[in-house]
């Protein structure tokens, strides 16, 4: 019989290229989701009742047990950009990891597999950061022999990163970013789903690996790039961060008394954590340690964004014509 592995928020951005690799390899996948009737299209990444839906809360031990009796292996996706609510840093990054990887090692589980971010620091000024270093730290206490990976800003056709500039570019002449000289090592989604399909298969050795692709560039010349490759003019316009505080201050404090309807642009927590470049550390383990080659942003980012462009899917088309002899 194939072997079974849980993978909690298995129906997310990142979570689902992990189902879509286990279940092309033969596992049976158990996605472990707080609404499964919202997760459905991963069972259509293998054959009928290869790939179940169950419910679980990450916050709540007996529904994290439930989710992790009888499997092989397990891999937490679970995370958020939330510092409030009660699915918070610390709710999630933090206590949910450790829950995930005691339960795990008193039911037997085999492998883990952790996926934090590069920029988790224990001693962070940021919730985010600091929160995803307290669960990593959790996780080695209760399972020692876990994989954790540490991708960089992750990029594939469900980002929340290329999609949202792009979809800015459709309403307004300028793109104002904050920290545009931070700099990013982007990884493809599903190369960090290959990393993670390694951890539960034992090929990756226990221990951190810290994922960016191959290469690295700021904030501007990737927005750059995202114009290029949508064929877009824009006026990227740096916010300094002594601007960009307070402004996320000031929605923080909109959002908050409207319940919500207001929304944050950015928050607080991101403008901090923007402060830092977000790369592959010097003696980090890497891809490389996998036998994994990560994938260029220039062989992906325009099987994704064409829909940005002015026009359409028709752009090449148009391009083309341009060359005719009239």
């Amino acid at each position: 019989m194939s072997k079974l592995v849980t993978v909690y928020g298995g129906s997310g951005f990142v979570g689902r290229y992990i189902v879509r690799r286990l279940a092309r390899d033969g596992w049976r996948v158990r996605v472990a989701v707080r609404r499964p009737n919202e997760a459905m299209h991963v069972t259509t990444y293998g054959v009928v009742g290869q790939v179940a839906p169950v419910f679980c809360n990450i916050r709540n031990d007996d529904s994290v047990r439930a989710a992790a009796q009888g499997v092989d292996a397990v891999i937490n996706c679970v995370g958020t950009f939330d510092a409030g609510g009660k699915n918070n840093f610390e709710a999630v990054q933090d206590k949910g990891a450790e829950r995930v990887a005691r339960i795990a090692a008193e039911e037997g589980v085999t492998h883990l597999v952790q996926i934090s971010a590069i920029g988790a620091d224990a001693d962070s000024d940021s919730g985010y950061a600091r929160t995803k270093a307290q669960g990593e730290e959790a996780v080695i206490e209760h399972f020692p022999n876990a994989v954790i990976l540490r991708p960089s800003v992750i990029f594939g056709a469900e980002d929340q990163f290329f999609n949202r500039f792009a979809g800015m570019t459709r309403m307004s002449p300028v793109l104002p970013l904050v920290g545009a000289e931070t700099k990013f090592q982007p990884v493809y989604v599903d190369d960090v789903a290959a990393a993670a399909v390694a951890g539960v298969t034992g090929e990756a050795a226990p221990g951190i690996y810290e994922l960016g692709g191959p290469e690295t560039a700021t904030f501007r010349e990737l927005m750059k790039r995202m114009l290029e490759t949508i064929h877009r003019r824009r006026m990227i316009v740096n916010i300094p961060f002594f601007v960009a505080a307070p402004m996320a201050a000031l929605m923080w404090v909109a959002n908050f008394l409207t319940f919500g309807l207001v929304p944050m642009p950015i928050t607080r927590d991101q403008v901090k954590n923007l402060r830092r470049d977000n790369v592959v550390a010097e003696g980090a383990r890497t891809f490389a340690d996998l036998g994994i080659q990560p994938r260029s942003m220039e062989a992906i980012l325009p099987d994704y964004l064409w829909r940005f462009r002015p026009s359409g899917q028709y752009a090449a088309i148009k391009d083309s014509a341009k060359n005719l002899r009239t």
